[in-house]
């Protein structure tokens, strides 16, 4: 009986300490900087994608894709300013600036697709002049599959539909922007 309950006390123990699948940056805090922020549309920032970099993936990751979404842009459905997807299993960061295409600063094999200005790869937020405060939400998904069968010229929406269908377990940090 007492190896019962010291077995019972060890794995609670153990799952209490268990790491979860988390995503972290050193670069992004609470509120986007002119780094981040996009170059057009009355901003004028760098728009150069965050630093990002995981922790902790479930078990049976075959790949991973990440996003960053303004759930408040006006337009009704929201606004995707980043996808970036068939990312290897083995990744655990995204550099600074990943999300430039002509820069080639993303891993090997990855793909960014379109975001919702139509462009490839990474586009920095731009909330309206005078507009509340939108909420970026950047997340990590761990996915089933090694690819997602996708290519370049996928919609954003194309591309969330895949990611949902796939996945296993996301991670998610937020950050704010005013202008």
């Amino acid at each position: 009986m007492k190896n019962i309950l010291l077995a019972i006390a060890v794995s609670i123990c153990f799952l209490s300490n268990a790491q979860t699948f988390t995503l972290k940056s050193n670069e992004l805090g609470g509120q986007a900087t002119k780094k981040q922020a996009y170059n057009s549309f009355g901003c004028t920032g760098e728009n150069i994608s965050p630093q990002l970099y995981w922790e902790n993936p479930p078990i049976g990751t075959k790949s991973f894709a990440v996003s960053i979404y303004d759930e408040n842009a006006p337009t009704g459905s929201g606004w995707w300013h980043w996808l970036i997807f068939d990312l290897d299993k083995e990744v655990r960061e995204l550099k600074s600036g990943a999300g430039d295409i002509k820069k080639q600063g993303a891993p090997l094999n990855s793909i960014q697709s379109k975001n919702d200005l139509g462009l490839y790869g990474y586009q920095g937020p731009c909330p309206g002049e005078g507009e509340p405060y939108h909420k970026y939400t950047v997340t990590v998904n761990a996915l089933k599959v090694a690819k997602l069968g996708l290519d370049s010229n996928a919609t954003p929406a194309i591309t969330g539909y895949y990611l949902q269908q796939n996945l296993i377990e996301k991670a998610s940090l937020v950050f704010y922007m005013k202008r």
